[in-house]
């Protein structure tokens, strides 16, 4: 699972408002020829971006090459069950990536536009956000 290996800071505030924006960093193909971008902002867990890197791994197999774009960088807090109100702030559950409308999540290259169409597909629908499949050349937002 992704997780920083050093992180500064153990727990951070939520900051929901910044995903809600269009992204303007990272929205264009830098490496590959094909990308899964993302079509609306919010969170997505590492165990989302590992399952949909496995899924375009098992499409593409040995025949392309795939960038991760996003990276889990912030931890999300949560109390244990049954526990009351106050007390501080729960321990950090899990790491997830803030991703804004537009990034670009998942990058390929090295397959037939057919199968990077497949592949992207199928880790699209491991999202928790609505992806869509774009490629090189193509206007982007």
């Amino acid at each position: 699972m992704l997780s920083p290996k050093k992180p500064k800071y153990r727990k951070q505030m939520k900051q929901v408002r910044h995903i809600k924006q269009v992204e303007n960093r990272g929205c264009e193909l830098t490496f590959g020829d094909y990308g899964l971008r993302a079509l609306e902002g919010g969170w997505v867990s590492a165990r989302h971006i590992e399952a949909g890197r496995i899924a375009i791994a098992r499409t593409a197999k040995r025949g392309g090459m795939m960038w991760l774009k996003v990276f889990p960088d912030k931890p999300l807090t949560s109390k244990p069950a049954e526990v009351r109100m106050g007390k501080g702030k729960g321990a950090p559950e899990e790491w997830v990536a803030e991703v804004k409308a537009g990034k670009i999540m998942y990058e390929l290259t090295g397959v037939t536009e057919a199968m990077a169409k497949q592949a992207l597909r199928l880790a699209a629908a491991k999202m928790p956000l609505k992806c869509g499949f774009v490629k090189r050349g193509e206007f982007l937002l």
